[in-house]
C-alpha cells in the first residue's frame, strides 16, 4: 500500500515537472473527449468535451493547475507557429495591411453575403415550389 502511495506522488511530482507529459495529458483528454463524442454522438469538438473534463477536475479540485502549466504555457507560447503561414503571407506581402488590403476584404464579405444570399433564396424557392406541388 505504501509503495502505491509513493507511486503516485512521485508520478504528481513528475507530471509537475515535465512539460512534455503536461502536453501528454492534454492530448489525453483530447483523445477521451472524442472518445465520448463519438461513443455518444455529441454534436460537438471532441477537444471542447475534453478541456470541459479539465475545467471540471480543476474546479473540483481533484486536479492542481500546476499539474498542466508549464504544458499549457509552453503551447500558448508556441500558438503563433499555427499562424505561419498567414504571417508570412502578410510579411511577403505588406499592401494587404493598407487600402489594397480593405479593398479585398470588401470584396470577400460583399462576395459572400451574395452567395448566402443566393443561396437561401433558391433553397426558399425550392420549399414553396416542394409545398406547391406535394399536394
Amino acid at each position: 500500500m505504501k509503495t502505491l502511495r509513493h507511486l503516485s506522488i512521485s508520478s504528481r511530482r513528475a507530471l509537475r515537472r515535465s512539460r512534455l507529459l503536461q502536453i501528454g495529458l492534454l492530448a489525453a483528454f483530447s483523445v477521451a473527449g472524442d472518445a465520448v463524442v463519438r461513443l455518444l454522438g455529441l454534436p460537438l469538438p471532441g477537444g471542447v468535451v475534453g478541456m470541459v473534463a479539465v475545467l471540471a477536475l480543476l474546479a473540483s479540485r481533484q486536479m492542481k493547475p500546476g499539474m498542466l502549466r508549464g504544458g499549457s504555457r509552453l503551447l500558448l507560447a508556441e500558438m503563433l507557429l499555427f499562424f505561419v503561414p498567414a504571417v508570412m503571407s502578410l510579411l511577403d506581402h505588406g499592401e494587404f495591411l493598407s487600402l489594397l488590403g480593405l479593398k479585398l476584404l470588401l470584396v470577400i464579405v460583399v462576395g459572400t453575403t451574395m452567395i448566402m444570399g443566393a443561396t437561401a433564396l433558391t433553397i426558399d424557392a425550392c420549399y414553396r415550389w416542394s409545398l406547391r406541388h406535394a399536394h
